[in-house]
């Protein structure tokens, strides 16, 4: 991951996720039932981060298609 994503990630994505997403998820997946390895909780953590940078960067792709798709198509 690049440094700007890395940066993205950091003050954007990371700060939702954690007011949003964890917050739901936290009864289902506590994760320090099953995170009792340092090691495992960084590679968890950094797996976390790889697919949440994948998935704004899709978002935006997905958005910056169909922007492109209704100005062809002259949609209103």
């Amino acid at each position: 991951m690049n440094d700007f994503m890395r940066c993205l990630y950091n003050s954007y994505i990371k700060p939702q996720l954690d007011n949003e997403a964890l917050a739901e998820c936290q009864s289902i997946l506590d994760r320090a039932e099953f995170l009792q390895d340092a090691d495992l909780e960084a590679l968890f953590d950094r797996v976390a981060e790889s697919y949440a940078a994948r998935a704004f960067l899709l978002g935006l792709r997905t958005g910056a298609g169909l922007y492109a798709a209704q100005q062809r198509d002259n949609i209103v």
